[in-house]
């Protein structure tokens, strides 16, 4: 199970995600500057020679840490809170909420709390978390992208639903930041009429954005895609000859003062109830 995939199924995932981004880049500040570091934790011997470069060790020791927090946080998210003693709970930010087993993650992937009204389709959508943990989209309960899946990508990722049937029909995820634009309109364009569309961010879902892509997102119902920029996160429903009335989305810049994660804005969800298209 990789890493984004153990976060996704956990009732804890904002705490490991700010903890696993710090890691992060920690570790890039140290190789992005080997020899300042080095220089401060040589431990000199004869004649000024470094013997040990603690440098090179300190990669090896975040792992570790990252290992054994790992661990822990799975081992007490059996619990209801993270402390060690549990007649002292400790600080509110390490407690974990009592979740019924029956209606965890675990059982529930995609956890949709009620079922729609006959004749509706339920659905859950969830933005990714910083470039740590990827989007889901869910139909019925059922996940159609997410990292169990293993379908999931940094940028656009779509899930097209048959408006009829609920039934999964297609998806993809367009790198935006270093790929090619053109697949993503040629996906767009290929979108039938009376399909549900469902749209989840992953890290950074506009830079190689043009003009043309955002006009056929937005003649399927979405507004937000005109102001769509630079590691903001969205989550999005409508449809091909959808009425623009009755699509859904949620949009949240990228604001390094209000960002949750640093250089991200904290992940978004979005699910309720879908009509069915009708003939």
């Amino acid at each position: 199970m990789s890493i984004g995939n153990w976060i996704e199924m956990s009732e804890i995932s904002p705490l490991v995600v700010n903890f696993t981004v710090v890691v992060m880049q920690s570790l890039t500040a140290v190789y992005a500057c080997p020899q300042y570091i080095s220089d401060l934790v040589i431990i000199p011997y004869k004649y000024d020679i470094p013997i040990i470069y603690l440098a090179g060790l300190l990669p090896i020791i975040a792992v570790l840490g990252i290992i054994f927090f790992a661990v822990f946080l799975t081992m007490r998210s059996q619990s209801h809170t993270l402390s060690l003693y549990p007649e002292f709970p400790g600080p509110e930010w390490l407690q974990v909420p009592n979740v019924p087993k029956e209606t965890t993650s675990r059982q529930r992937p995609c956890g949709i709390p009620k079922p729609c009204p006959e004749g509706d389709f339920s659905f859950l959508i969830a933005s990714g978390a910083a470039n740590v943990v990827g989007p889901k989209i869910c139909m019925e309960d059922k996940m159609v992208m997410g990292y169990v899946e293993e379908n999931v990508g940094y940028g656009i990722n779509i899930a097209v639903v048959n408006g009829k049937t609920g039934e999964g029909m297609k998806t993809a995820f367009f790198n935006m930041y270093d790929g090619d634009i053109e697949p993503l309109v040629e996906f767009l364009e290929s979108i039938e009429n009376g399909s549900i569309v469902l749209i989840a961010t992953y890290d950074d879902p506009a830079t190689k954005l043009n003009e043309k892509a955002r006009k056929l997102i937005r003649e399927l119902g979405s507004s937000a895609i005109q102001s769509l920029g630079f590691r903001d996160n969205w989550v999005f429903v409508g449809g091909k000859g959808a009425d623009v009335e009755s699509t859904l989305e949620k949009h949240i810049k990228n604001n390094r003062d209000k960002n949750k994660y640093d250089s991200w804005p904290e992940m978004i969800d979005l699910q309720g109830c879908l009509p069915r298209y009708l003939e």
